[in-house]
């Protein structure tokens, strides 16, 4: 990996795809990706809480891995893949983890919820069949003061298990 040498006041191009679209924005070299994907590329989904990987709102996939947005200066996002929550859903569908989020009241103010869905969805890809403790060891990573993750959990079990028992 090449170290960049760049001026601290000085505005660099950062080029990336976002949620299957190639975009493009200008960030100072200490500048961290979440505000570059808030303020620059207008990705509101991404939270901003500790602004030191704790609280795990501002959880994105990174190349498809989970990674903490404030950990990672926006510089060192140029030419990766970007997903953020606003690229699960397809269109106005919500993708299955969302629906189970919905199905389960899997969150109360909505702040942590962005982040929870995208490492659950790192999680699930990399293991699909998790069973409760699973799960509740990748929520420690995340804080969420309002749900008690009951909820969160049941929501991720069902996703994984491909319940659909949605009332219509």
């Amino acid at each position: 990996m090449t170290m960049l040498r760049l001026a601290p006041d000085q505005r660099h191009r950062v080029e990336l795809t976002l949620n299957g679209k190639a975009r493009s924005g200008l960030a100072e070299p200490r500048m961290l990706l979440c505000d570059f994907l808030r303020h620059e590329l207008q990705a509101y989904g991404v939270h901003v809480g500790c602004e030191h990987g704790v609280c795990g709102a501002c959880t994105i996939l990174l190349n498809g891995r989970a990674v903490r947005s404030c950990t990672q200066y926006a510089v060192q996002a140029d030419g990766t893949e970007i997903t953020t929550v606003e690229g699960l859903a397809e269109g106005t569908t919500l993708n299955a983890l969302q629906r189970a989020f919905m199905r389960h009241h899997a969150l109360q103010c909505g702040f942590c919820t962005a982040g929870i869905l995208m490492s659950a969805t790192h999680f699930l890809r990399q293991q699909p069949h998790p069973d409760e403790a699973q799960i509740r060891d990748m929520l420690s990573g995340h804080i969420c003061r309002c749900t008690g993750y009951a909820a969160i959990v049941a929501a991720i079990l069902d996703a994984a298990s491909g319940v659909t028992d949605e009332v219509d």
